[in-house]
């Protein structure tokens, strides 16, 4: 379809510059940061830009100590080593520290939240998502213990900055004597009960790649009040070397430490990071006022519990204004229909007008790569095996959101006037 000819868009101008999905937001610090770096010939992985983001970031979440590493899936994979190390011991050199041992994994994330398991030689187990902030089922995490009650590992993400039912999930997994890693790679500076998303799990992980609320370009941290957990990344960050005068290595390491370079961006940043929340909360605001009239809703959050730092604006449509929609591996079909309209067709259309937006997380069961790994929804007690659904007659949340919803322009440079002709073409979908 061409939306620019279509007669249900006239008078509608395409964006002369493109509306972004989420990009860096620079304030000019950063480059002050990076010249230091660079002027004092410090640009490698140790050096000012790195202790002052680590000891600015810790005080700001409220932990004790933060480890700099290049990746929020260097901090995530590091984090659930060391959790697997606890639980089982210390992996043997060709092996991961979580070997023939399930880990509970949320179902709705990007997979790199999921991917350490594997790193680890674990097997991940999904965990239906709850409606309510499109986060882990407590309920489904219920059942999944009752369906292995030795697990002893639980990997929650935080969606799109918004914390999840934290209290309920960590009261489950107490009682089973389970750790949990925290992937509050999306949600820094989002608040659950008062505390900071990145210290409500026993092992916590923040990301700041380039599109998220801050960034260095790349780069992650690690978050704990453990001094030992600490020392142990940082080391295994640097290819595990001993304190010897020569290369001594006694165990695996990696080359996960953070640049001094990318920390100097970050260290712009960091002055910023309420600044940015506030401008991304502004713009949810205005979606949720803007699109009030449409058969449509907002990505939810507990208001009474958390507030998150609206890092991505997302709205889902109602079931009863769908058209028809289907995707394949890689493609997709949709027709419309009056008076209603499709995840893929208001996609099609923003993209014809010079505005980014995207589909919401494909669930982790869903993907071709993890087919095979169990699935838990909130009903059900029987065992599908074509996918190894634990699903019997439950309720696939997950696979609703992703069917349904999406991810709108939510760039913190989009003016007033930018989201409203976005929030424009949207309707206009509906006609």
């Amino acid at each position: 379809m061409n939306f620019l000819h279509d007669l249900r868009f006239r008078g509608i101008e395409p964006f002369k510059n493109k509306v972004w999905l989420a990009t860096p937001t620079m304030h000019g610090d950063e480059k002050k940061w990076v010249d230091l770096a660079i002027d004092t010939n410090w640009v490698s992985t140790v050096g000012e830009n790195i202790n002052e983001v680590e000891k600015q970031l810790a005080a700001y979440i409220g932990v004790k100590y933060a480890v700099g590493l290049s990746a929020g899936t260097a901090s995530l994979h590091l984090a659930t080593r060391l959790a697997g190390e606890r639980l089982y011991g210390q992996a043997r050199p060709d092996h991961g520290t979580l070997e023939g041992h399930k880990v509970f994994c949320s179902d709705m994330t990007f997979d790199a939240t999921i991917n350490p398991v594997a790193y680890e030689d674990g097997e991940a187990v999904f965990i239906d998502t709850e409606p309510d902030t499109w986060n882990m089922s407590p309920e489904a995490l219920e059942k999944a213990f009752e369906l292995y009650p030795d697990v002893k590992l639980v990997v929650i993400a935080h969606l799109y900055g918004t914390p999840g039912k934290v209290d309920e999930l960590r009261e489950i997994c107490n009682r089973h004597g389970a750790l949990i890693v925290e992937d509050a790679a999306e949600s820094l500076g989002a608040t659950y009960k008062g505390k900071e998303t990145g210290t409500l799990g026993d092992y916590n992980c923040i990301s700041f790649n380039g599109n998220k609320i801050i960034t260095g370009s790349a780069g992650g941290m690690f978050l704990t009040d453990s001094l030992e957990d600490a020392n142990k990344v940082r080391k295994w960050s640097t290819q595990s070397r001993e304190a010897a005068p020569w290369y001594q290595h006694e165990e695996i390491g990696f080359n996960y430490r953070m640049s001094n370079i990318i920390a100097g961006v970050i260290r712009g940043q960091i002055p910023y990071l309420d600044e940015h929340i506030a401008q991304k909360k502004a713009i949810y605001e205005r979606y949720k006022e803007g699109l009030k009239d449409l058969p449509v809703k907002m990505n939810p959050y507990d208001e009474k519990n958390s507030e998150p730092n609206f890092w991505l604006s997302c709205l889902i449509i109602d079931e009863e204004a769908m058209s028809p929609f289907v995707r394949g591996e890689q493609d997709q079909l949709w027709q419309h229909e009056a008076g209603k309209s499709s995840p893929g067709e208001i996609l099609a259309a923003l993209a014809a007008f010079n505005a980014e937006g995207r589909p919401i997380w494909k669930p982790m069961h869903m993907q071709p790569i993890y087919r095979s790994n169990a699935f838990v929804t909130v009903e059900g007690n029987g065992r599908g095996k074509s996918n190894a659904y634990i699903a019997g007659t439950g309720i696939d949340v997950g696979a609703d959101i992703f069917r349904r919803g999406l991810c709108l322009p939510s760039d913190n440079k989009m003016t007033p006037e930018d989201q409203d002709r976005v929030i424009e073409i949207i309707h206009r979908c509906f006609r």
